[in-house]
């Protein structure tokens, strides 16, 4: 079972948090986004107790790792990108593609999201082109970053239609007539699955699968979660959170969400979550701002300011109780009062230390945070937390009386950029 815990108490327990009344004045509401949830079967909401994706994910992942492939490039970017990065950051070794084939299993993995050439050039200088694989993942075939990414690989790579796979719409869309046009297999994103909402359909599930992960454990965790919800309802804490940080924002002005993951394997699940709640939440004029740091790298870099600045910000820790490896710290200057102390605790051990420092510091300082615990760095535990974040910001959404499904503000650039890059009808 998924070990993940939300602990609130230092939203309410410190001064400039929340008191009680306010969670009693918006508990109609909440019940009300609540029941709506549960009642509209959202697509994210239906993924992880069917797993209708998950055996030709595995198959067709299992055919790649078999084939001998060297790399497997994902193209995408924002929803179709962060998800699927987030879970290979957080479960897969911190240097995957540098590992012996023989240790990985599978070939390395390569992420072309931005527009960069640099970037996109460097994924090209380093992969065999006869043996990569490429996964083109864009719903309606249209997204100028992606395309554009996909044509420069499609002519390194050359007669590369035996190695591709387009994770697209299901019926619709350019990818869709291409696959028509050069005999390519396609695996579909649901019609009802918004990209920033789509890590536990095919977008995120293939590349994980390629990657060796459990696809079945992470689905398995985020049921569980879906299972909690449908049975507590707006008990549940990850539904219960989200008219906390509505709350922090609208009632006590703190308009600054801020994720702060104890884990470097986090920081990628962090962007991930900031798309998440900026993309669904920033509408007419509402919305706080989310932003990803991570412990212990930021206390260096950001904590002054949330201890000793602005009042404008609600700290979201996120703490792993047991990592996946352990250090232990060698005993040695022991006459040195300033660095001998540290010889027989672990790496662990001072990791969960400063993370329980930081989260004291700032509740004595009036400095309202939270916590997000993970029993353990595994597949149960981030599809639980996954689909909690997204289950929460879809009931934030209902809150703020913003649609969470949809970003007519990113479509202005789209068209401007259409314009200027000769794209027909524009």
């Amino acid at each position: 079972m998924a070990d993940v815990a939300f602990d609130y108490e230092n939203l309410m327990e410190v001064e400039h948090g929340l008191a009680q009344r306010d969670l009693d004045n918006v508990e109609p509401r909440l019940q009300e986004a609540a029941d709506e949830l549960l009642e509209n079967s959202y697509g994210f909401m239906r993924l992880p107790k069917t797993g209708e994706h998950a055996a030709a994910c595995k198959e067709f992942a299992e055919n790649i790792r078999n084939s001998g492939a060297t790399d497997f490039i994902h193209v995408g970017i924002g929803g179709s990108a962060l998800g699927p990065m987030a879970l290979q950051r957080a479960l897969n070794h911190p240097y995957y593609n540098l590992l012996p084939v023989e240790t990985r299993g599978g070939p390395r993995i390569h992420f072309a999201e931005n527009t960069d050439p640099n970037s996109l050039g460097a994924i090209l200088d380093i992969v065999d082109p006869a043996n990569t694989w490429v996964n083109v993942v864009t719903k309606s075939g249209t997204t100028a970053e992606t395309m554009a990414n996909f044509l420069v690989i499609r002519d390194v790579l050359g007669d590369y239609g035996g190695r591709a796979v387009f994770t697209t719409d299901p019926e619709e869309g350019y990818l869709n007539r291409i696959s028509a046009r050069e005999g390519i297999r396609t695996l579909s994103i649901p019609k009802d699955v918004g990209g920033r909402f789509s890590v536990l359909s095919p977008v995120g599930l293939l590349p994980a699968a390629v990657g060796g992960l459990d696809v079945d454990a992470l689905l398995r965790g985020a049921a569980q979660c879906v299972d909690e919800i449908e049975a507590q309802g707006a008990k549940h804490p990850a539904v219960g959170g989200a008219a906390m940080h509505y709350l922090m924002d609208t009632a006590r002005g703190r308009n600054v969400r801020v994720m702060m993951a104890y884990a470097d394997a986090l920081e990628r699940t962090a962007a991930w979550f900031v798309q998440l709640w900026a993309e669904s939440l920033g509408k007419d004029g509402k919305g706080s701002t989310p932003h990803g740091a991570v412990g212990t790298t930021d206390q260096h870099s950001q904590v002054q300011l949330y201890m000793q600045g602005p009042q404008d910000k609600v700290i979201e820790i996120v703490e792993v109780e047991e990592h996946p490896r352990d250090l232990i710290i060698p005993e040695a200057y022991e006459d040195l009062d300033g660095v001998g102390y540290l010889g027989g605790h672990t790496m662990g051990e001072l990791l969960n230390v400063e993370c329980d420092a930081t989260r004291r510091a700032l509740a004595e300082a009036g400095r309202p945070n939270c916590t997000i615990k993970l029993g353990a760095m595994n597949e149960e535990n981030l599809g639980y937390l996954f689909q909690a974040l997204e289950a929460q910001t879809a009931i934030a959404g209902s809150l703020y009386a913003v649609n969470a499904f949809d970003q007519p503000g990113v479509e202005a650039g789209k068209q401007i950029t259409y314009k200027r890059m000769g794209r027909p009808g524009y």
